[in-house]
């Protein structure tokens, strides 16, 4: 699995994704607890939340579907975040992997590795044997 460093575009990748996490957060009903930024080739910055109840949505899918929904289809790096967690930065569940893997498995995610340094990794790397 090829490892990058991070640059200062991720860094304000995470500082967005904390900002509108923070913007955002319900104390006390907890539907808004992860925020997420996905970079595009471009260059624009799309971001968002998860929205949790009986069927919730990860902020990872928010953020791609917003993207999406303005027409991009070429992403660069994503990462998302919780307050509380290592570095900030948690990984993609199962099924943002796969989400991930299937629309863009050559964007970068963000992640902790095992020593707990912030690194970039490709989606289809987080997702073997798919």
């Amino acid at each position: 699995m090829e490892r990058y460093e991070l640059n200062d575009n991720d860094k304000m990748l995470i500082d967005t994704a904390l900002a509108v996490l923070k913007e955002n957060f319900d104390d006390g009903i907890y539907n808004h607890t992860v925020g997420c930024a996905v970079l595009c080739k471009n260059g624009i910055v799309y971001k968002g939340v998860n929205c949790d109840g009986i069927h919730g949505s990860c902020a990872e899918y928010i953020t791609i579907g917003s993207a999406i929904s303005a027409g991009e289809r070429d992403f660069d790096t994503i990462v998302a975040v919780h307050d509380k967690y290592l570095n900030y930065v948690i990984p993609p569940c199962g099924n943002c992997r796969q989400m991930l893997f299937e629309y863009c498995p050559d964007i970068k995610v963000i992640v902790n590795d095992e020593n707990g340094k912030l690194i970039k990794v490709k989606a289809k790397d987080l997702l073997p044997f798919a």
